[in-house]
C-alpha cells in the first residue's frame, strides 16, 4: 500500500540521517568499552547510547552507566551553560511557548490549560535549574558541611505555586499568562499532589526542606519515589475504600530523572568469610540485585538564591527482560525480575500483616538507605575527602526509625568495602548519624523479626549482633555490672517467641544525638520510653520542637489574610521569614475596624472551602456557621471517636429543643478529614461511624442548618491548604501523653483558627506562647492518664450519662447496624477505655459549651483569633531547623550569589 511505502521511505531517511550524525559525533580515537560488571558502582557521568555500548551484560543484567568522555571545555560552551533566564514578561512568555511547541509538541489548535500548566511548570523548573546549578557550584567551591536528611515520607504538596512564591515571581508569571487570557490560579488546579507521604511525618520533612533552603543551609533530602503513593481514599457507602494514587499518570514536570545516578542494591544471598593478613574478611555473595535510579526535585528557598534537591529513589530491575524465557513461551516469567524489583517502590507502607508484606517493607527501608549512603559517599569521595572526614563534612539525620538500617549499612561499607577496623568504623558512624524520635506508640517503634533479617540482610544481622554485643559488654556492663534487667531493656534484640531487632534502640546506640519533637515528648522519652538510655547517656538527648513553614501555610495558603497582614505591618512579605514581626498585630486585636477586616479575610476562606465541600461531597454548608475542623490521620489516640460521640450528643440535644431554644443554637459545620491505615480496622470503623452519623443528621429537617457533618475524602496537602485557613475551631484532642508533637495545631493556630485541645504534644507550648485564654483546653493531663486507666477498672466506676445515651442511640440502630461499631464502642462502658474517651467526655462537652458562648461575641472571638496568629513565632520551621543546625548538625549557612539577565535576544 502507498502509505506503507511512504512510511518505509521516511523511516529509511531518518535512519540514514541518524547514521550520519552518529558518524560525525563518534570519537573514533577513543576505544568503546563494551563490558561492565553488573556489581560495579554506577558513575555519575554522561552517557550516549550512540557509542554502541549495549546496556545489557552477558548475564542478562542491566549494566551500570558506562563511563564516557566529558565534553571538551571551551569558552563558548561555558558561556552558554552559565546563561540564566530572565524574569521579564516577554522572556517568560517565550520560554513557556518554547515548551508548548518543542517539549510538549503541541500545535496551536490543541493547546489546552493542562498543556499550559505543564509548559509553565517546566519554565519555572528551568529557573530552578539555574539556581540549583549556581548553588551546587558554590557548595563545591566553599566545601561546607552538608546535611543529608533521610525520611521515608515527604508530603510536598503542589509545587508550581510554592516555587513561584519562594522565587517571588508570582506576579511576573500571572502578568505574562494574563495576556494569553490564562489565569495562573487555574493552572494550579491541574497539579496532582506528589503521593510520597501519609501524615505529619512527611509534611514536617517537606517543611524542613523549605527551611533548609531558605536558611541557606547546604542540604540534601533523600526519600523514595512511590509509584502509587499510600492510597487514594474514596468513601463508598460510608466505608473507606483504597485505590492506587495515580499521581504519575500524566508525568511529573518537577522531577528530573537522573539516569546517570544509579546504584546497585542487594538482598538475600549469603555471607562468606575468608582470612586476609590473619584477619577475618566478610563478603556478601549470591545476592539478588536491584537498581536504584535517582529522581531529583529542586527546592528553592524564599527570597534567596539557594536551591537544594530532594533526591528520590525508584527501584528498577537489574535484569529487566529474559529473552530466552520469553522465547520458550513463559511470557510472565520473563518479566518476573522487573515486577519484583518495581514492587519495592510501588506503595508507601505496604500492609505488613502478612510475612510478604513485612518482607516488602524491610526491602523498602534497606533499598532506601543503601542507595542513599552510596550516593552520599560517592559525592564525598568526588570532593576529595577521605572517610575520616565524614563526620566533619556530612550530617546524617534519621527521621524516625525507618532509616535505622543506615547504621549497620554504613558499618558494612566501612568494614567490608573500605577495610576499616571496627573501632574506627564505629567512631565515624556514631559521629555522623543522629536520630529523631517521632512517637511513643509501640506499633510505630519498629521491631523486625530476626528470621526476616537473616533471610533478606544476612550480613547486616551479623553486624547488628556485634553492635549489640559490644554495647552490652562495654558501656552497659561498665555502668551496671551484672544487671541483667537493664541489659534486657537496653538490648537491640528483643527476646521472646519471635526474636526481634528493636530499631529505635539501634538508632540510639548508633547516633550521637537523639531528639524528641516537643518539650513534653522529649521529657517522656527521658523519663519513660528511653529512661535507661537517658541514665546511661544523658548528654545525647535533646528537644527540638517541630515547626511549619509560614511560606506555604500562611503566605501561600491564605492569600486574603496574608494580604491583610502585609498591609497592616508595612514590612512587605519579610514577615514570612521572621514571624516575630507578627507580634505587632496584637496591638490591633481590639481595634473594631481591624477585627472586621480580619473576619472578612476568614469569611473569604470559608466561602472557598464551602465550594470545595459542595463539589466533593454534594453537601451545602453555610460559610457563616462555625466551622469545627478535625483533620488528621485517623487513629484511636487522636480521638475522632470522642468528637463524633460529642456530635451525636449535640444532635440529640437539638432534637429536644423547641423553636425558641433552637434560635439560640450556634450553627455549626463539623468537618472531618483523614485516612486510616489499610490494616487499621478500628480506624476504618470510626470513619464509617462518622459517615453514617453525617447521613442521618444532614438529612434530618429537624436540625435544618444548625448542624452539618462533612467527611472530606482523600485528605492531602492541597486540601489542607483550603481547609486550614477556613477553620474557626480545630480539634487536637489526643489522649494526653500520646501525641509526640503535632504540626496541624501549629498550622491552624497560625491561620487564626482557635484550638480545642488537650495538654498534649505541642499544644502545651502553643498555650505557653499564645495563652490559654486564646484556646479551649480540657481533659486529663499526661501524669493523670495512668492512674485514671486504673481507676476505671475499680468497682462502682461510672461513665457520664450523656456518653451512655449517645452510645445507646447508636445501639438502637439509628445510625446503622450497631455490630459494625460494637468493637470500637463496647469497651468505653466496660472499664477498658485505654484512650480515656469516657473520662474526658464531660470536660469535652463543657469546652464545646464555652466555644458556643464565645462565638456569640464576635469581638471576643476575633481578638482571640488575632492573638493566636500574632504569637506563633516560635512555631516556624525556620526556628526548628536553625536549632538542628546549631546544636546537632554543626552546619553553617552558605548563601549563594546569583544574577539573572533577560535573555530577550537569546535563541532557543
Amino acid at each position: 500500500p502507498e502509505y506503507l511505502t511512504k512510511l518505509y521511505a521516511w523511516t529509511l531517511y531518518f535512519l540514514l540521517l541518524d547514521g550520519v550524525v552518529l558518524l560525525t559525533e563518534l570519537p573514533m580515537s577513543q576505544p568503546i568499552n563494551r563490558s561492565f560488571s553488573p556489581t560495579q558502582h554506577i558513575p555519575q557521568t554522561a552517557f550516549s547510547p550512540r557509542l554502541g555500548t549495549s546496556p545489557v551484560s552477558d548475564s542478562g543484567h542491566i549494566s551500570p552507566y558506562p563511563s564516557s568522555q566529558p565534553i571538551a571545555a571551551s569558552p563558548s560552551f561555558h558561556a552558554m551553560f552559565g546563561s540564566q533566564l530572565g524574569d521579564a514578561r516577554r522572556n517568560i512568555q517565550r520560554f513557556i511557548m518554547h515548551h508548548i511547541k518543542y517539549t510538549l509538541n503541541r500545535r496551536k489548535q490543541n493547546v489546552d490549560s493542562f498543556g499550559t500548566y505543564q509548559a509553565t511548570s517546566l519554565s519555572v523548573r528551568n529557573r530552578l535549574t539555574d539556581r540549583y546549578d549556581a548553588t551546587q557550584q558554590h557548595f563545591e567551591a566553599t566545601r561546607p558541611k552538608t546535611i543529608c536528611y533521610l525520611s521515608l515520607e515527604y508530603l510536598m504538596g503542589r509545587l508550581l505555586q510554592a516555587a513561584l512564591v519562594n522565587l517571588r515571581l508570582t506576579d511576573n508569571f500571572a502578568e505574562a499568562l494574563s495576556e494569553w487570557n490564562t489565569h495562573l490560579e487555574d493552572l494550579y488546579e491541574h497539579e496532582c499532589d506528589a503521593a510520597l507521604g501519609n501524615g505529619g511525618l512527611g509534611r514536617l520533612a517537606a517543611c524542613f526542606l523549605d527551611s533548609m533552603a531558605t536558611l541557606n543551609l547546604p542540604a540534601w533530602g533523600y526519600g523514595m519515589r512511590y509509584t502509587y503513593g499510600m492510597f487514594h481514599q474514596r468513601i463508598h457507602d460510608g466505608f473507606q475504600v483504597e485505590f492506587p494514587e495515580f499521581w504519575l499518570t500524566y508525568g511529573n514536570p518537577w522531577e528530573v530523572e537522573r539516569l546517570d545516578v544509579q546504584y546497585l542494591v542487594r538482598f538475600g544471598g549469603r555471607v562468606a568469610c575468608s582470612t586476609v593478613d590473619g584477619e577475618p574478611k566478610f563478603s556478601w555473595e549470591d545476592a539478588e540485585v536491584v537498581r536504584a535510579v535517582a529522581y531529583d526535585t529542586m527546592i528553592p528557598g524564599f527570597n534567596t538564591n539557594n536551591t537544594i534537591s530532594l533526591r528520590l529513589w525508584s527501584a528498577k530491575p537489574a535484569k529487566e527482560f529474559d529473552l530466552q524465557v520469553f522465547s520458550s513461551g513463559d511470557f510472565f516469567a520473563a518479566v518476573t525480575d522487573k515486577q519484583s524489583s518495581e514492587n519495592i517502590t510501588s506503595v508507601l507502607y505496604p500492609n505488613d500483616q502478612t510475612e510478604n508484606g513485612q518482607i516488602l517493607r524491610l526491602k523498602q527501608e534497606y533499598f532506601f538507605v543503601s542507595a542513599t549512603l552510596q550516593d552520599i559517599l560517592e559525592r564525598h569521595h568526588k570532593m576529595g575527602y577521605t572517610l575520616k572526614d565524614l563526620p566533619e563534612k556530612i550530617a546524617v539525620q534519621l527521621n524516625d526509625t525507618h532509616p535505622a538500617l543506615a547504621i549497620p549499612e554504613l558499618m558494612r561499607i566501612m568494614l567490608d568495602e573500605e577495610s576499616l577496623g571496627w573501632g574506627a568504623a564505629w567512631d565515624l558512624v556514631t559521629r555522623t548519624c543522629a536520630y529523631t524520635n517521632h512517637t511513643i506508640l509501640p506499633e510505630a517503634l519498629e521491631k523486625w523479626p530476626v528470621h526476616l533479617l537473616e533471610r533478606i540482610l544476612p550480613r547486616h544481622l551479623q553486624i547488628i549482633y556485634e553492635i549489640n554485643h559490644r554495647f552490652l559488654t562495654g558501656p552497659v556492663e561498665r555502668r551496671w555490672p551484672g544487671d541483667i534487667e537493664r541489659m534486657r531493656a537496653l538490648s537491640c534484640i528483643e527476646e521472646g517467641d519471635v526474636r526481634r531487632v528493636r530499631m529505635a534502640n539501634l538508632c540510639i546506640v548508633g547516633s550521637h544525638t537523639i531528639n524528641g519533637v516537643a518539650a513534653i515528648h522529649s521529657e517522656i522519652l527521658k523519663d519513660d520510653l528511653f529512661h535507661t538510655f537517658y541514665e546511661l547517656w544523658p548528654h545525647k538527648f535533646q528537644n527540638k520542637t517541630n515547626g511549619v513553614t509560614p511560606r506555604r501555610w500562611l503566605l501561600q495558603a491564605n492569600p486574603s489574610l496574608s494580604a491583610l497582614i502585609t498591609r497592616t505591618l508595612g514590612v512587605g512579605d519579610s514577615w514570612a521569614t521572621n514571624l516575630r514581626t507578627l507580634r505587632a498585630l496584637s496591638s490591633r486585636a481590639d481595634d473594631a475596624t481591624f477585627q472586621r477586616e480580619w473576619a472578612n479575610a476568614k469569611l473569604a476562606c470559608k466561602e472557598k472551602l464551602s465550594a470545595v465541600i459542595s463539589t466533593m461531597t454534594g453537601i451545602s454548608v453555610d460559610p457563616n456557621a462555625l466551622f469545627d475542623v478535625h483533620a488528621k490521620r485517623i487513629h484511636q489516640y487522636k480521638r475522632q471517636l470522642l468528637n463524633i460521640l460529642g456530635v451525636v450528643h449535640r444532635y440529640t440535644e437539638i432534637l429536644r429543643m423547641g423553636p425558641e431554644e433552637k434560635a439560640e443554637v450556634v450553627p455549626r459545620v463539623v468537618i472531618f478529614a483523614g485516612k486510616a491505615a489499610v490494616g487499621y480496622d478500628a480506624a476504618k470503623r470510626i470513619i464509617k461511624l462518622i459517615n453514617n452519623v453525617a447521613q442521618v443528621v444532614n438529612e434530618d429537617n429537624a436540625v435544618n442548618n444548625l448542624l452539618k457533618i462533612v467527611f472530606i475524602p482523600n485528605y492531602c496537602v492541597s486540601l489542607a491548604e483550603v481547609i486550614i485557613p477556613a477553620s474557626d475551631i480545630s480539634q487536637h484532642i489526643s489522649t494526653a501523653g500520646m501525641e509526640a508533637s503535632g504540626t496541624g495545631n501549629m498550622k491552624f493556630a497560625l491561620n487564626g483558627g482557635l484550638i480545642l485541645g488537650t495538654l498534649d504534644g505541642a499544644n502545651i507550648e502553643i498555650a505557653e506562647e499564645i495563652g490559654t485564654e486564646n484556646m479551649f483546653i480540657f481533659g486529663a493531663e499526661a501524669d493523670q492518664v495512668a492512674p485514671l486507666r486504673e481507676l476505671q477498672k475499680a468497682p462502682g466506676y461510672t461513665v457520664d450519662e450523656r456518653l451512655r445515651a449517645a452510645i445507646d442511640l447508636i445501639k438502637e440502630g439509628v445510625f446503622g447496624d450497631f455490630q459494625l461499631f460494637a468493637p470500637i464502642l463496647d469497651h468505653l462502658l466496660e472499664g477498658n477505655d485505654f484512650y480515656l474517651i469516657s473520662q474526658d467526655f464531660a470536660a469535652y462537652l463543657e469546652a464545646q459549651r464555652r466555644i458556643d458562648e464565645t462565638w456569640k461575641y464576635p469581638g471576643t472571638w476575633n481578638r482571640m483569633s488575632i492573638n493566636s496568629t500574632a504569637r506563633m513565632a516560635k512555631f516556624s520551621s525556620d526556628r526548628t531547623i536553625q536549632e538542628y543546625a546549631d546544636e546537632i548538625w554543626g552546619v553553617k549557612p552558605c548563601p549563594v550569589s546569583y544574577r539573572t539577565r533577560d535573555l530577550r535576544d537569546t535563541p532557543f
